[in-house]
C-alpha cells in the first residue's frame, strides 16, 4: 500500500518488498508517467545517501561496426551539460564530500553518486540535467575518443591478461553475437564512431523509461520523492530497441587460440558455457566455483598452487549476463610447468566431481563463505544499491535479490552434482593460452577470427 505522505504525488507505486526481514527496511519501487522508476530504500543507520542511475544498456545493445558505444558514453556522461561546464559535475559533488564514479558492462551502464544526506536535492539535480541535457559535440566526442583509446591500449593491447580475456570471449562466442565483442569496444571501431552515432544513441537509450534510480540512505520517502519530480519532470520516454536475442546454439567441441607474448611464463584462461544470470542453474554453478576455486582449502586451489606447485596464482569467476555467459579458469604458471599440466589437474578434479559428487563439508563451507560475502556487500547504502540495481536491470526485478539467501540455503550436494554434469564439459570450453616469446609455438598458425 502506497504511503500516505506520497499517496499526492504523481508516481505510481508497483511494488513493496520487506529488506531480510528483521532489518525493519522496506525497499518500495516506483514509476513516473515518463516510465522513469525509482527504487528507495530509507535506511537511518547512517546520515549518508546512495543515489545510482541504471540504464539498460551496455555492449549487448551495439552492432557490429559500432562497438564501443556505451563504454565511451560513461565518459561523454561526465562532460559538459547545458548548464554545466566541463568538470562542474565532479567538483560540485567533491565540494560537499561526496564522491561519484561510474562503470559500463555487456547489459548495464551505472552512474553512482555517494552524498551527505542533505545533499539529495543536489544529486537530484545532476543526474536529471546530464540525463536530459548532455552537450554531445565534435570537441567532447573527439576529446573522450582518445581517452578511450588510451585506456584500451593500457587495459588491452598492453596488458596481457586484459587480452586473453577479450580473446576468449571472442573466439567462444559466433560472428555477430554482443557477447563477442568487449565493452570496451574494437579499436577500430572506437577509431570510426561518428558524431552522428553518439548522438542517436544518447537520444534513444538516455531516455527515462531506460533508467531506475536506486536512492538508499538517510532520507524521507516523500521528499526524495518530491525532488525527484521537481528534477526529472519533462523528460520525454524513448522507443526504445529490444536487445539481441540469439538462440542457444550447443557447442559441441573444444576451441583453442594460443598466443605468444611479453610473459615469463605460461598463462591459461578457460571458459565453460555457463547459465544465464536469471537461471537458477547460474547459482548452482557459481556455487560449485567458489567450492573448487573460491579459497585457500578449495580442493582445485589447493591442488594446483599447493600440492603440486603448477600455478602461481589460480581464480575462477561466472559472467552474471542476462543471457547465458562463460564460466572463467584463469592461471598463471609457475616455471618450468605447462599449461597442459594445469588442464590435467583441472579435468581430473571435474572428472571426479561429476563421477562422485562433492563433499558435505565443502559445500557447509562454501554456504557460509557466500552469505557471509553477501551479506557483508550489503552492510553500506552504496552496497545495497549496487546489489539492487544490477537485479533490476540484470534480472529485470529487484525483488529477485531477496530470493538469493535461501537460494544458497537449499543448495544440496546431489545439486551440485547434476549442475556438474551439465556444465563441465570439454567439448564446450574455450581455451587460450599465452607463451613466453622463447617457446615457439607446437601448432599451427590459427585460423584468424572476425574483428580482429
Amino acid at each position: 500500500m502506497i504511503p500516505s505522505s506520497v499517496s499526492k504525488l504523481p508516481f505510481e507505486m508497483l511494488s513493496e518488498q520487506p529488506f531480510f526481514g528483521e532489518s525493519g527496511l522496506l525497499a518500495r519501487m516506483y514509476r513516473m508517467d515518463s516510465g522513469l522508476r525509482v527504487l528507495l530504500v530509507p535506511d537511518p543507520s547512517a546520515p549518508i545517501i546512495a543515489y545510482q542511475t541504471w540504464f539498460r544498456v551496455g555492449s549487448r545493445n551495439e552492432h557490429a561496426g559500432k562497438t564501443g558505444l556505451a563504454h565511451l558514453f560513461e565518459h561523454l556522461m561526465f562532460n559538459e551539460t547545458e548548464n554545466l561546464p566541463h568538470g562542474e559535475f565532479d567538483r560540485l559533488i567533491e565540494r560537499v564530500g561526496g564522491h561519484t564514479n561510474a562503470a559500463t558492462w555487456a547489459d548495464w551502464t551505472y552512474y553512482q553518486d555517494d552524498l551527505p544526506k542533505s545533499e539529495l536535492a543536489l544529486a537530484c539535480r545532476l543526474e536529471a540535467e546530464r540525463m536530459s541535457k548532455l552537450v554531445v559535440r565534435r570537441h567532447q566526442v573527439e576529446t573522450e575518443r582518445g581517452v578511450v583509446m588510451s585506456e584500451r591500449r593500457l587495459r588491452v593491447e598492453d596488458d596481457v591478461d586484459g587480452f586473453m580475456s577479450e580473446e576468449l570471449f571472442r573466439l567462444a562466442f559466433d560472428r555477430g553475437h554482443p557477447y563477442q565483442w568487449p565493452t570496451i569496444g574494437w579499436m577500430r571501431d572506437i577509431k570510426r564512431l561518428s558524431l552522428k552515432d553518439a548522438m542517436s544513441f544518447y537520444r534513444t537509450y538516455y531516455a527515462p523509461n531506460n533508467a531506475t534510480l536506486v536512492i538508499v540512505g538517510d532520507l524521507d520517502e516523500a521528499e526524495a520523492l518530491t525532488l525527484v519530480h521537481q528534477y526529472y519532470q519533462g523528460l520525454v520516454a524513448q522507443d526504445i530497441p529490444a536487445p539481441h536475442k540469439y538462440p542457444k546454439k550447443p557447442q559441441t567441441s573444444e576451441r583453442r587460440a594460443r598466443f605468444v607474448k611479453e610473459v615469463q611464463t605460461d598463462k591459461l584462461l578457460v571458459g565453460y558455457r555457463a547459465p544465464a544470470f536469471t537461471d537458477i542453474e547460474h547459482v548452482r554453478l557459481d556455487f560449485l566455483s567458489e567450492l573448487l576455486f573460491g579459497a585457500a582449502s578449495s580442493p582445485l586451489y589447493a591442488d594446483l598452487v599447493f600440492d603440486k606447485e603448477l600455478v602461481s596464482s589460480v581464480g575462477a569467476s561466472l559472467t552474471p549476463f542476462a543471457e547465458p555467459g562463460l564460466w572463467e579458469i584463469g592461471a598463471s604458471l609457475k616455471r618450468g610447468h605447462t599449461i597442459e599440466e594445469a588442464l590435467a589437474v583441472i579435468d581430473a578434479h571435474f572428472a571426479r566431481v561429476c563421477k562422485e559428487g562433492v563433499l558435505v563439508a565443502d559445500v557447509e563451507r562454501t554456504r557460509a563463505r557466500l552469505l557471509t560475502e553477501f551479506y557483508s556487500g550489503m552492510r553500506t547504502a552504496h552496497g545495497k544499491a549496487a546489489q539492487l540495481g544490477e537485479f533490476e536491470t540484470t534480472a529485470g526485478d529487484y525483488r529477485e535479490l531477496f530470493k538469493y539467501p535461501a537460494q544458497l540455503r537449499a543448495i544440496t550436494p546431489d545439486a551440485l552434482h547434476q549442475t556438474a554434469r551439465r556444465f563441465l564439459k570439454t567439448e564446450s570450453r574455450t581455451v587460450v593460452s599465452a607463451h613466453p616469446k622463447t617457446q615457439a609455438p607446437r601448432t599451427k598458425k590459427r585460423p584468424s577470427l572476425a574483428h580482429a
